[in-house]
Parts: structure tokens; sequence; C-alpha cells
């Protein structure tokens, strides 16, 4: 059986290592945002379509260590079947890293119209860590 308050620590744990906030995964997982904030404060237990998405979403995540803690966590496996944990930025999702997207504020791809009928940016978003955020708006 799960105990929903060890459930909690190691969900926050997933949380922090890809840094990411509780909304920005439940909505990476495609869950309600209240399902989130009730299993980190310990009042539900997850249900298997939960797990289930959660392992999908972050392959470094075993199921024997979210459901109970036995196991590593990140875990990578190698050609030789060695489990090694990897570093918190290789092993951020692509979405989330943070060099890709100022490689592509820097540099716009070559396929982008110059014309004044494309697309404009109406306003970049940037997130950090803590789960504050900031607008700018060119």
């Amino acid at each position: 059986m799960v105990n929903s308050k060890d459930f909690a620590i190691r969900l926050q744990k997933i949380l922090d290592f890809y840094a990411i906030t509780a909304t920005a995964f439940s909505d990476l997982i495609d869950v309600n945002r209240s399902t989130i904030s009730h299993l980190l404060s310990g009042r539900n237990k997850p249900s298997l379509e939960f797990v289930l998405k959660v392992l999908e979403a972050f392959p470094d995540v075993e199921l024997y260590w979210l459901l109970n803690g036995q196991g590593h966590f990140p875990t990578l496996k190698t050609k030789e079947g060695i489990r090694k944990p990897q570093t918190p930025q290789s092993a951020t999702p692509e979405l989330f890293a943070p060099e890709r997207i100022q490689d592509e504020i820097k540099a716009p791809s070559s396929t982008q119209a110059s014309s004044e009928d494309s697309d404009q940016i109406e306003r970049i978003v940037i997130f950090f860590k803590n789960g504050q955020f900031k607008t700018y708006k060119p």
C-alpha cells in the first residue's frame, strides 16, 4: 500500500529535479492541477492512471521508487545494465531547456519570414526555478 505522505515527498523530488512547478507538471502529464495539489499535500493516494502518466513522461523515474521509495531516482540504464544517476541538466526535458530557448531567441530560424505580414512576437515569458516568471513585450 502506498504511503501518501512519502509519495508526496517523492513527487516533490521529481518537481525539484526537473525544476518545474506543480502547474507545469500537471500540464505536462495532462492531469488536473487539483490532483497534484491533493497528492503533494498527502490528502489523496495516486491512481494507477496518474502513476502511468508520470512514468511515461519521465523515463528517469522508476516505478518501485515512485510507489514505495525502493530503488533510485534519477536513473538511466546503460548498455551494461548498470543504473547511473543523471545530472539535472541532462535529464531536463527539451521543452524546459533554457539553453534551447536562449539559442532560439538569439538566432531565429532562417525559415522565418521577415515580411510585415509574418507572425510577430507578442511577448516572451521566462520561468524561474522558484515558480516566479517575468514577461517581456517587444
